[in-house]
């Protein structure tokens, strides 16, 4: 699973998930991507689900870029344990995806087994997606 190989600080606030994605919001390597269309926080395990959802789909032809990394380090205190006592420690990591972030692009295959591969990696991500093309996004939705 994806995960930081080093961190400088373990533990980091939660904060919050207003507005667009400014960066990230291009197809940039592949041909189709999965564009996101609400906030949310994506776990390394679910990025490694879709991806196998993808690769199965495509039969290792083709080509994939996953364009998310987890790096935020989430805590929980484990359960029946009294308040106080400091913050948790870390027990996965997540990446944060904001509206119109591309996540996943795909080249090297036909359209539509392309498209089939990005839907099912779609229902592995707990965020609502939709998949494009190049020509959509650049077309000025």
């Amino acid at each position: 699973m994806l995960m930081p190989k080093r961190t400088k600080y373990r533990k980091q606030f939660r904060m919050k998930m207003r507005g667009r994605a400014t960066r990230g919001n291009k197809i940039s390597y592949g041909e189709y991507g999965i564009v996101a269309m609400e906030p949310g926080w994506i776990k390394s395990n679910q990025i490694e689900a879709a991806r196998i959802a993808a690769t199965r789909h495509m039969r290792r032809g083709g080509k994939l870029w996953i364009k998310i990394f987890p790096d935020k380090p989430i805590t929980a205190t484990p359960a029946e344990t009294r308040m106080g006592k400091g913050k948790g420690s870390v027990e996965y990591y997540v990446a944060v995806v904001r509206p119109d972030r591309v996540m996943f692009e795909i080249s090297g295959v036909s359209e539509a087994v392309a498209k089939e591969a990005l839907r099912l990696a779609t229902h592995k991500l707990p965020i609502k997606c939709k998949v494009v093309s190049k020509a959509d996004l650049e077309g000025g939705e």
